[in-house]
């Protein structure tokens, strides 16, 4: 699972790189911008959305304030905090990057699987849904180790 996971990020990522000059985690920052209410997130909702550490997102952040695909503005109820927020050439180098990577998502990997095949995928994976959370709770409800 690691490894088909490696090798589909890798190409996905090389094509964004490619195509649009954009990685994935710039592509993903933008996703998670574009696809919020106010086009905008607190920095640290951002880094855990993206799965990415702070410091890492700051420096992301950073390079695509640069490039002009989103700002950062202080939060006025939190005077520590910063919002993330994309701008319209952020949205528009988002709705670019978006048809290739899900051009690239269809054929690396949808395009290999039944339509059934995808539905017992749906279902697997929902089983994984807040597994971090759940199995600790699990444990300590049943006061022991969880069954395997």
């Amino acid at each position: 699972m690691l490894r088909a996971h490696a090798e589909l990020v890798r190409e996905l990522d090389a094509e964004l790189a490619r195509e649009h000059d954009m990685p994935l985690s710039s592509y993903e920052v933008l996703l998670f911008l574009n696809d919020s209410a106010e086009g905008r997130m607190r920095m640290s909702e951002l880094a855990d959305s993206a799965l990415l550490s702070r410091s890492g997102l700051t420096r992301l952040v950073d390079r695509l304030e640069r490039q002009g695909l989103l700002k950062r503005e202080r939060c006025e109820s939190d005077a520590r905090g910063y919002f993330a927020e994309i701008t319209p050439e952020g949205r528009r180098a988002f709705a670019a990057a978006r048809r290739t990577h899900l051009d690239g998502v269809r054929r690396l990997f949808l395009s290999r699987f039944s339509r059934e095949e995808l539905r017992t995928f749906a279902t697997l994976w929902s089983k994984l849904d807040g597994a971090t959370t759940s199995v600790p709770q699990r444990r300590a409800a049943s006061g022991g180790a969880a069954r395997g």
